[in-house]
Formats: structure tokens, sequence, C-alpha cells
């Protein structure tokens, strides 16, 4: 018994052993291998959010050494400490006025 198919040019192409270790070559580079296109993907994506979380950071340095350089002067570390931590000198009495709505009203359990 022949195979009705073996002289169409198809069948010699598939039949080919070089075809078919092209195929479990690219099958297994693509999906199958640690460094596959799809673990490529996923690492490229990690890449560019460290890259955006690097530039962030490098922007909230930079802010925070110009604050560094403010607070060198003796007048603007004065200042700073007098409006984040309410300090004052001891002849000085400090007054907080709170409005109506800046203040977040607390619900009262019933």
């Amino acid at each position: 018994m022949t195979n009705p198919h073996k002289e169409k040019p198809w069948f010699k192409f598939l039949s080919n052993r070089y075809v078919w270790v092209l195929l479990s070559f690219i099958i297994w580079m693509v999906f199958l291998d640690n460094y596959s296109y799809f673990g490529h993907r996923v690492l490229d994506k990690q890449i560019d959010e460290l890259e955006d979380n690097k530039e962030y950071y490098q922007q909230e340095i930079k802010k925070d050494q110009e604050k560094i350089k403010k607070l060198n002067n003796p007048d603007e570390t004065e200042k700073y400490a007098r409006e984040k931590y309410y300090m004052k000198k001891d002849s000085e009495d400090v007054y907080i006025i709170e409005f109506e709505g800046d203040t977040i009203e607390k619900d009262v359990k019933k």
C-alpha cells in the first residue's frame, strides 16, 4: 500500500527532518526556554517599571537636596521648625486656628 500524498510538495516539505528540527527549535525558544519570548516580555515590563521608579526617586532626591540647602540657613531652619513642629521660643505663645472646612468630622456610632 502506498501513500497517495507522498508525491505532493507539501508532504515532501513536512516529511523533511530539517523542517521538524527547525519547528521544534522555534517552539522550544518561544515557549519552553528560560529565555523565551514571553519571559522577555515580562522582564521588559519590569525593567520599564524600575526605570520609571528610578526617575521618580531621582526627582525626589533633587527636591530633598534643595530643601537641605535651604535648611542650612538658620532662619529657614527656624521657619521649618515653627511650621512643621509648632515649636516656639520661651517668650511666645502659639495659636493654631482651624476653620470649619479644614477639619474632618468623625461619624458617631449610634
